[in-house]
Parts: C-alpha cells; sequence; structure tokens
C-alpha cells in the first residue's frame, strides 16, 4: 500500500529515476561515438545491411532484449535483420506484396515511420545543451539545499498490531525480519526499506514522525490514509546533486518527453478525434474523472503549488539506493 504523497508531477518526470539508475543508453552510445561512416555490415541477396539500419533496429526492439547481455545485442540486431530481409524478399517472390494483409500492415507502418522521423526532425533538434544545463543548474541548486532522510517502516491495520511490533522490536528481533513477516506494504521484500527522501515526497503524517527522530530511533504508532506504521530512521543528510556528465542524457529524455506530449496536445486541439466504439467512450471518461481527481488530490496536498519545472527530476546519487523498496511504494504520479 503507498505511503508517498499522490505528487504534482507529470508522469514524464516520474521517468527520470529509471534513466538515472540505467546503464549507458543508446543515444548516450551514439553521442560519445560521434559522427561515423554508414558502411555495410552484411548483405543478403544483394540488399545491403548498413549501420543506420541498425540503429533503427534497435530503437525498435531494444527494449525486447533484457535478457541479451550488451556485448552480445549489436550481432543479435544484425542477425534480426538478416532473417527479416529473407522473410521480406519470400514474400515478394511469393506475391504477398499484392496481398490486402500487406498493404495494411504496409499503412501502420508508414504512420510509425512518419512519427518516428518527425520526432527525430522536428522535436529531437529542439532539445539544446544550453537549455538541460539551465534545467540541471536549478534544481541541482534545490538538491544541495534539501534534507533527506533514508528510513524503514512497517504497515499494520491497526494500532494495536503496531503496539505489538514495537514490542518485538524492543524485544531484541530485527527491524528487517519483522517486516518481513508483519507489513503489509511491498517494501517488506526489503525489510521495510523505503530508501532516501524529502519530507516532500510523504504523506505528512508519515514525513513528520519520520523526520523528528534520531538515527536509530523508532517511531510510536503512526497513523496514515493507508494504516498504522511503525518506522526506524536510520540516516539523514543534506541532498547532493549528481555531475552534470553523469546526468545530462537523463535531462534530455525528460525534456524530449516533455515537449512530446505538449505537442500531441497541442495536435489534439486542434483535431477532430471521434471515438467510434461505446466502451471506448465509457473508459475514455472514466479515465479522465480518475485523472482529474488525481490532480485535485496532489494540488490539495502540495498546497496549491505550481507545477515543477522541467528540470524537476531525482539528480542525487542515492534517491533510489539501498533495496530498492521505494519504487514499490511509490502513488501514481
Amino acid at each position: 500500500m503507498p505511503v508517498m504523497k499522490n505528487s504534482a508531477r507529470p508522469l514524464v518526470y516520474a521517468a527520470m529515476a529509471a534513466f538515472l539508475l540505467a546503464g549507458s543508453s543508446l543515444a548516450q552510445t551514439k553521442e560519445d561515438a560521434g559522427p561515423k561512416e554508414d558502411k555495410v555490415v552484411a548483405i543478403v541477396n544483394g540488399h545491403e545491411i548498413r549501420v543506420s539500419e541498425v540503429e533503427m533496429a534497435a530503437e525498435d526492439i531494444l527494449g525486447q532484449l533484457p535478457d541479451v547481455p550488451p556485448q552480445l545485442r549489436y550481432p543479435y540486431i544484425v542477425e534480426y535483420l538478416v532473417e527479416r530481409h529473407l522473410l521480406a524478399q519470400a514474400g515478394v517472390k511469393e506475391g504477398v506484396a499484392e496481398s490486402e494483409e500487406y498493404k495494411r500492415r504496409l499503412a501502420l507502418y508508414q504512420a510509425k515511420a512518419l512519427r518516428d522521423a518527425y520526432y527525430a526532425e522536428k522535436i529531437k533538434p529542439t532539445v539544446t545543451e544550453e537549455e538541460i544545463k539551465a534545467a540541471y543548474d536549478t534544481e541541482s541548486a534545490k538538491v544541495a539545499e534539501t534534507e533527506r532522510v533514508r528510513a524503514r517502516h512497517i504497515l499494520v491495520q491497526t494500532e494495536a498490531e503496531a503496539k505489538q511490533i514495537i514490542e518485538k522490536l524492543n524485544a531484541g528481533e530485527k527491524f528487517a525480519d519483522v517486516a518481513k513477516k508483519y507489513s503489509l506494504d511491498g517494501s517488506k521484500e526489503y525489510g521495510g526499506d523505503l530508501g532516501y527522501f524529502t519530507a516532500a515526497e510523504m504523506v505528512p503524517e508519515f514525513s513528520k514522525a519520520a523526520f523528528a527522530l534520531k538515527v536509530g530511533e523508532i517511531s510510536a504508532p503512526v497513523k496514515t490514509d493507508f494504516g498504522w506504521h511503525v518506522i526506524l530512521l536510520e540516516d539523514r543528510k543534506m541532498g547532493g546533486a549528481q555531475p552534470y556528465d553523469q546526468v545530462k542524457v537523463a535531462i534530455g529524455n525528460v525534456l524530449l518527453r516533455k515537449k512530446t506530449q505538449e505537442k500531441i496536445i497541442a495536435l489534439r486541439k486542434a483535431a477532430k478525434i471521434e471515438l467510434k466504439d461505446p466502451d471506448l467512450v465509457k473508459f475514455q471518461e472514466e479515465a479522465m474523472k480518475l485523472q482529474q481527481q488525481a490532480r485535485d488530490r496532489a494540488k490539495g496536498r502540495a498546497g496549491g503549488e505550481p507545477p515543477p519545472t522541467a528540470g524537476d527530476a531525482p539528480l542525487e546519487p542515492e534517491a533510489n539506493s539501498g533495496s530498492g523498496g521505494k519504487s514499490d511504494m511509490a502513488a501514481p504520479q
């Protein structure tokens, strides 16, 4: 059950943590490699497969290769293209290129190709190095001034259960072991570890109790909308931003997502979109209600504060350090 406050951040900003924790991205590899010749890497019955084709294929299928070691992805993608061209060439020989199935798929893939080209030519170039650096400077200054604590917690349904938990801890049982056995929260798998967080990232009752503790101290039962908590404070520190070179690619991706969403919203406002399926209409209406309720809750808990700037993303080296239990605690953004 979530403890984190329902944030006012757009979904695009929540994605930043994943970028910061991930390994070298394809975009970063391209940037570091610099300009290169579009070499031929394989030939299939006369068709030349070039580096540019491999890179475009990688954009489509890298997400499907979580279990393929990084050093094997390049030959894997080349083999994927070889097999694709073999089947495509067989389709031409056997008349598939004249079929209705092919024409339907071609229309779908053509729209995708135009979308990808529009993104590459019209949106991606609008994010500049200066804009990325400005976002970093703004947010890194905030990080340096923000206190963070690292805590564990155990969530139960009643105050009586919380008091029983405290008795077990006072008797010498380890907090992590008790959390794994009794906590109702997803962080139980990690011994209740929430990682580092700021006061604003948790619901007020939880933050007030956690930040009032001394390191190593266990709280009295704390009530929130999610139940009763027992909190152990493990560490506290002032924030510190990661070096710019380590996060600039991630920040650039956040800005790209923001600009892409802004463009889509503008296009939607100017477009005529009709849903013909009654079930889709009902689903859309319900989704819009839920989104509005989430925005209202976020605004109320944030005290009406405005949405964060484009750089509002975790820059702390240990924002998601430790066991990773905090990720299971996140409320919908």
